[in-house]
């Protein structure tokens, strides 16, 4: 039986988190329709880029921030994807306004600094090397034919600085911190082919809160990866976004499957609160 004192504290702490989130002993639960009074009672939703589902008709696992093992994971926070410049804006550019996902991204690296969060980035380069391969997919074809995350090869930065496959400039004072490992770069979407699942356990983690881009390609592909590898995943899903085309909507298809797969699914800003209550800020 909980004491009036613990009890307050649940409550406390439930009601800053809002709806769609609980607290269990000793950490944040993200994902969790049963949380707040009335709750339970809302209007059902399906999960979208700025809430969280309500009473969808799936199972709610939720996820436990807690400090000794979690850590965020950022796939491909670089000029290609999230800028103006980059050689994919055009497709790639109205998800991401639309999600504020370059803000949410840094309101991550802003919160994980600030409590010393360890945070994992997944780059993606290609070197000329790579511009060989015999065989490619649909969208691997595309981006070598762009040029894009184009480097000459992983021994030299020659041309890096503000190219395509450089980091935004307003993540890069918080990527040089200490409490960021940049792995080496995955090749086609998943994080099968670097070595973001060792550097991971060698750190102690098994829960990972996932954003970045894109969302249908790499950041859906290191959720499955890092599931399948037994990691417990959450997505943050306005801190990433998708390609849309006249015909396909990358970030909607992607929406789907992260509710479906991940063990939550919830916004940057009940992120952000969740890990600074699980720090006790």
């Amino acid at each position: 039986m909980n004491t009036p004192a613990r009890s307050l504290g649940l409550t406390l702490v439930a009601s800053l988190l809002g709806a769609g989130a609980m607290i269990a002993t000793g950490a944040v639960v993200l994902g969790l329709t049963g949380g707040p009074a009335g709750a339970q009672d809302a209007q059902p939703r399906a999960v979208s880029a700025k809430l969280p589902p309500v009473n969808d008709g799936l199972p709610m696992p939720g996820f436990d921030i807690t400090t000794s093992n979690t850590a965020i994971v950022i796939t491909d926070p670089q000029v290609d994807f999230l800028s103006p410049d980059g050689v994919t804006w055009g497709v790639v550019g109205q998800s991401i306004t639309e999600n504020g996902t370059v803000e949410n991204l840094e309101a991550l690296f802003r919160v994980a600094e600030e409590v010393g969060m360890p945070v994992f980035v997944s780059p993606h380069y290609y070197y000329e090397h790579d511009h060989e391969w015999h065989f490619e997919g649909t969208l691997e074809t595309l981006m070598h034919n762009i040029g894009m995350f184009d480097r000459p090869h992983a021994l030299t930065l020659d041309g890096f600085e503000g190219s395509g496959a450089d980091w935004l400039d307003r993540y890069k004072p918080y990527i040089d911190g200490d409490n960021v490992v940049v792995t080496s770069p995955h090749k086609v979407y998943g994080p099968d082919s670097n070595d973001l699942a060792l550097q991971l356990r060698k750190a102690g983690i098994d829960k990972v809160i996932l954003g970045g881009m894109s969302s249908n390609l790499c950041t859906e592909s290191h959720m499955r990866g890092l599931i399948e590898d037994g990691f417990e995943v959450m997505v943050v899903t306005d801190a990433t976004a998708g390609a849309i085309t006249e015909h396909y909507d990358g970030y909607a298809a992607s929406l789907t499957n992260f509710r479906m797969i991940a063990s939550a699914v919830d916004n940057t800003e009940n992120t952000v609160r969740a890990i600074k209550a699980a720090h006790g800020m």
